[in-house]
């Protein structure tokens, strides 16, 4: 039988921490209980752990109790770290034994996922050095500024390299669960618990959720002035030729210095800020697909339904139905309109 770890951060827990554990508990729990209705003896046998037997209280309300100290664990085959609180540079100065522990498990065959910001806790064992990774879009600039050898891709749901597996934010961590249930299980047992708890199964990216508010955890003046100018310019059209002209620079070293700073192309960021504000528009307003297109510096139609697809996941109508209630009440009522004419003419 393989071992699955449940990490408990001592001291870094939170809500998203306790449901993180509860919930990875009672996935693999039900994935346990499947087996042996085809034939299968249980896949796991699963494990709390932590680096003292101390209750983690969350919110006054809620305890996280390791049942065994990682120090008496020799041998596992899966670890899962869930959330952390938001101090950051703390956890890792505090969780180095748990973080070493990590590191020799892995080295050892074990295999680790993280949830949302446990990715701290991953990336401060080297193991996610030169490899993809994911964590909460909120977390990104500052896991960046904190670890700049790991390849953050903050728009993708899960990654996947060399037995680490990582996730994006919050409630996602449940098709990280599933994603690690069809690995170590097989399909059918994956879409059954997620059928059990309704779960989208093969969801790819949490662009759709991320809200851009720019990635200015650098200390790069020049980019950050001309970060202020491109949002403050979202109307017009921005190239980079422009911009390095602006300022005064040479364009390829103007681009080296802005993806340093931001993870960005400078026309990278202008996109994304220009889609942000288009999201809004789309959530808060009833403005058509054309208007805001051209509010923010577009005038091709394909142009900007690719770009706002390419961010978001969604094609700018799609993101608007899904997000703005009025605009889906008014268009039913301008369809039922329609069929009520078609139908009496």
């Amino acid at each position: 039988m393989k071992h699955l770890t449940i990490i408990i951060p001592s001291g870094q827990s939170n809500l998203y921490t306790v449901a993180g554990a509860a919930g990875a508990h009672e996935m693999f729990s039900t994935a346990n209980k499947y087996c042996p209705e085809v034939s299968k003896r249980q896949l796991f046998k699963i494990e709390l752990a932590g680096v003292s037997k101390k209750s983690e209280i969350c919110h006054g309300s809620f305890a996280l109790i390791p049942q065994k100290l990682i120090s008496s664990i020799h041998k596992t085959d899966l670890i899962i770290i869930p959330s952390l609180i938001q101090d950051y540079q703390k956890t890792a100065a505090q969780e180095k034994r748990l973080i070493n522990w990590i590191k020799k498990q892995y080295e050892n065959g074990a295999e680790v996922a993280s949830m949302c910001t446990g990715a701290f806790i991953l990336a401060s064992s080297g193991l996610l050095d030169g490899k993809s990774c994911s964590t909460h879009w909120f977390a990104a600039d500052a896991f960046r500024t904190m670890f700049p050898k790991v390849n953050l891709q903050s728009d993708k749901l899960i990654t996947d390299e060399n037995g680490i597996y990582t996730n994006g934010g919050a409630y996602s961590f449940l098709n990280l669960l599933l994603y690690l249930v069809e690995k170590y299980y097989d399909r059918r047992t994956a879409v059954l618990c997620s059928k059990i708890f309704q779960i989208e199964i093969d969801r790819e990216t949490q662009a759709t959720f991320t809200i851009f508010t720019g990635q200015k955890f650098h200390g790069d003046e020049l980019v950050k002035e001309a970060q202020t100018f491109i949002e403050a310019n979202v109307h017009h059209k921005i190239t980079a030729e422009g911009l390095a002209a602006k300022f005064s620079i040479g364009r390829r070293h103007f681009d080296r210095r802005f993806i340093k700073a931001t993870g960005n192309t400078p026309v990278e960021y202008s996109q994304r800020v220009k889609v942000e504000v288009a999201k809004k528009a789309f959530e808060n307003t009833q403005k058509t697909i054309a208007e805001v297109m051209y509010e923010v510096g577009y005038t091709d139609t394909s142009t900007f339904r690719g770009i706002f697809r390419k961010i978001t996941g969604l094609t700018p109508a799609r993101y608007k139905h899904r997000y703005n209630k009025d605009a889906i009440g008014k268009a039913t009522d301008r369809s039922f309109i329609r069929k009520k004419k078609t139908k009496y003419r």
